[in-house]
């Protein structure tokens, strides 16, 4: 299923970033380009980076000049995974594109990408709940607390997969038909934003 070789890949970048644990330190891609392999690792790289960069700008005691810098790079990281979505989205066009959609096919609430994309933040907390599940300083209570979130992660994985694998086999059996549409996301855009169009 589609889903389970997603997440495992989503595993394998989630691990390799925590061996240095660092939002500094270099990417590469152990997957050739022409892979959705390649697309899914570094979708879930992106992520990573970023669930560590919200937990660094939430430091109360933080310098306010070192949180605009890390606002922008969060603000950069969004485009990326936006973009990332839609690179992915790509590939399932192309994949279905020779698929004869029935006359009553319907369309999905979220295309196979976004889905795609909840997978692999669902996979980041999964793991950073085990982790406090397992806190060798955190009390009896805070475990517990902990344990019982996970579980119910763990359920939400099962479901979100399910769906995700249910959906891709409606688009390939021409019951589901699937559209992208551009974000358009207008506050990066130097002729959207009157902010910038305006200075």
């Amino acid at each position: 299923m589609f889903s389970e070789f997603a997440f495992e890949i989503f595993d394998k970048s989630i691990a390799k970033y925590h061996i240095q644990d660092d939002v500094n330190q270099g990417f590469e891609n152990p997957y050739p380009k022409d892979k959705i392999e390649h697309l899914l690792y570094r979708k879930n790289w992106i992520d990573t980076v970023q669930w560590h960069y919200e937990d660094i700008i939430r430091d109360p005691e933080i310098d306010p000049v070192a949180a605009l810098e890390l606002k922008r790079k969060i603000d950069a990281s969004n485009q990326d995974r936006t973009d990332m979505v839609e690179f992915i989205d790509s590939y399932f066009l192309d994949k279905y594109k020779d698929v004869a959609t029935k006359p009553d096919a319907t369309i999905n609430s979220e295309s196979p990408a976004w889905a795609i994309d909840r997978l692999s933040i669902l996979a980041l907390k999964i793991y950073h709940m085990a982790e406090e599940a397992e806190r060798a300083d955190a009390s009896k209570e805070h475990k517990d607390k902990c344990a019982a979130k996970l579980a119910v992660l763990l359920e939400q994985k099962q479901d979100l997969s399910t769906a995700i694998d249910q959906l891709l086999e409606a688009i390939a059996s021409g019951d589901k038909y699937m559209k992208v549409y551009k974000q358009m996301k207008m506050y990066n855009d130097q002729e959207l934003n009157p902010v910038l169009y305006k200075k």
